[in-house]
């Protein structure tokens, strides 16, 4: 016979261009720091290439002696010019809702400075159980294992690396710099264009998953 299976349902999200359109608020931030440091940053570029660290974007700027300066002073900046100018991505409140009826968790994993990843989840009203900065690619996967996630969701393809690091299924949205192709060559187990087709497509995996037979 066939019973349900009792693993509860811990699903992660990532945070830039996957839960928020963090591309105006880091633009301005960028404007604001090249004006400040008189280092000629092209904030347009910057933006096209979100999910790797700060630092790394940082890289394409400034010499190695300043990022560790710079991004401290970038991360104070970002308050007062990212938070109130982000806006949730078209789904993102609905799929966090979709985990949460379906009796499961939903967490944040991000390369993002955890504090202001917490600011923009709060500020927006997002509701994730759990939020956790500071993890890129294979490092968000000890996060992942930690609190059990069983799916993960990015727009990038160190999301779908971390996911496959966690052993968790890898939901990739076509909504950041990583294109669909890219995405599924990266190893992505479901690739959607945004997270308006979340809830359908988590009552269709737990249909599936959701039992077992005896």
């Amino acid at each position: 016979m066939l019973r349900m299976s009792t693993t509860p349902l811990t699903v992660g999200f990532d945070l830039d261009m996957t839960l928020i359109d963090s591309r105006p608020g880091i633009r301005g931030v960028y404007l604001a720091l090249a004006a400040e440091t008189g280092i000629p940053i092209d904030a347009d570029l910057a933006v096209t290439r979100l999910g790797p660290p700060l630092e790394v974007e940082l890289a394409n700027w400034f010499p190695a002696e300043r990022i560790s300066e710079v991004a401290d002073r970038y991360r104070s900046m970002y308050v007062e010019h990212a938070i109130t100018t982000t806006p949730a991505m078209p789904g993102a409140r609905e799929a966090i809702a979709a985990v949460h009826a379906r009796g499961g968790r939903a967490i944040v994993v991000t390369a993002k400075h955890q504090p202001n990843a917490e600011r923009h989840v709060n500020h927006l009203g997002l509701g994730p159980d759990v939020v956790i900065g500071s993890l890129w690619a294979e490092a968000k996967g000890a996060a992942l294992r930690e609190h059990a996630a069983g799916v993960y969701v990015g727009d990038h393809v160190g999301d779908v690396r971390g996911a496959a690091t966690a052993g968790a299924l890898s939901v990739a949205v076509a909504t950041g710099p990583c294109s669909a192709e890219e995405l599924r060559r990266e190893g992505a187990d479901v690739v959607l264009p945004d997270l308006t087709g979340f809830p359908a497509w988590l009552d269709a995996h737990l249909a599936t998953v959701g039992q077992t037979r005896a």
